[in-house]
């Protein structure tokens, strides 16, 4: 782990770290910010996985978490999109290849060979974060557009893994939509039937003991709305499965940093209440 930037914020340091993933077989940027709490003791983690074309920057820097972060104490965890450096497979236009990682664990080739962004949230970021930071065992997953499919999908494949889950924009049914027949097609190829493991209205329906209310909020100017983004499909399936789901339709709010900013301090707070931790005196 080598840390490349540190900036004080809120009480607290917003850091990048560099580090060596085995998982995706090349070196991962991640943002990690530690509120004053940290200081003190061990903190819950709240990861945060953003969307196509993104980095480890966006959120970091368009979304004024730190805050909100500082206020309840919580580390937050934002890794890239994507694996990325000399030799990793690419493709042209944005939603393919680096910036696209899609959260899957690709067995196509040539993306099988590094694109296992599933198993580097899931599996190699817990101990690493942990090991190196003063961060206790209590997780939460949220994300933004392709990163909100992310974090359903890691929520809704790891039972007992995160205490809550919550998305902004996510392709909540990737099989069906253009951006996620595209990705899952590379990604994973024939048959269609395996996409169902990645694809979250097929999970909420799938019988499992634990059943993690999921919150989503969606701007009803999304440009992305109709065509890839479909919420209403995991309303219908929630509804149909009996699992809990918070959707918040915004009345104005478009794709973009935005509307995230405009509403991640309540899907903190959303996030501070299940990982038991109270908001420091204003």
């Amino acid at each position: 782990m080598e840390r490349i930037e540190s900036h004080a914020s809120f009480g607290g340091t917003q850091e990048v770290w560099r580090h060596r993933s085995h998982v995706l077989g090349c070196d991962m940027r991640l943002g990690v910010y530690l509120p004053p709490q940290a200081a003190e003791g061990p903190c819950p983690v709240l990861y945060w996985l953003s969307g196509l074309t993104c980095t480890e920057q966006n959120f970091i820097t368009k979304a004024g978490a730190q805050e909100h972060a500082a206020r309840h104490g919580l580390i937050l965890v934002a890794p890239d999109t994507s694996p990325r450096g000399e030799g990793v497979p690419d493709a042209d236009g944005y939603d393919i290849g680096l910036g696209a990682g899609f959260y899957v664990d690709a067995t196509r080739a040539p993306w099988s060979s590094h694109y296992r962004m599933h198993s580097y949230v899931a599996n190699e970021l817990p101990p690493l974060v942990e090991g190196h930071f003063p961060a206790g065992g209590a997780r939460a997953i949220s994300g933004h557009s392709m990163g909100g499919h992310g974090a359903l999908v890691l929520a809704l494949r790891h039972p007992g893994r995160y205490r809550s889950v919550s998305a902004f924009s996510p392709i909540v049914a990737p099989s069906r939509v253009p951006w996620g027949e595209k990705a899952l097609g590379e990604y994973l190829g024939e048959p269609r039937e395996a996409w169902a493991a990645w694809d979250a209205c097929e999970l909420v329906r799938a019988p499992r003991a634990e059943r993690l209310p999921i919150r989503v909020d969606q701007g009803e100017a999304d440009e992305f709305l109709a065509t890839q983004l479909r919420p209403e499909l995991l309303e219908a399936a929630c509804r149909d499965s009996g699992h809990p789901l918070q959707l918040l339709r915004r009345p104005g709010y478009d794709h973009s940093y935005y509307f995230v900013a405009s509403f991640i301090g309540e899907h903190i707070a959303f996030h501070a209440a299940a990982l038991n931790v109270n908001a420091a005196a204003s």
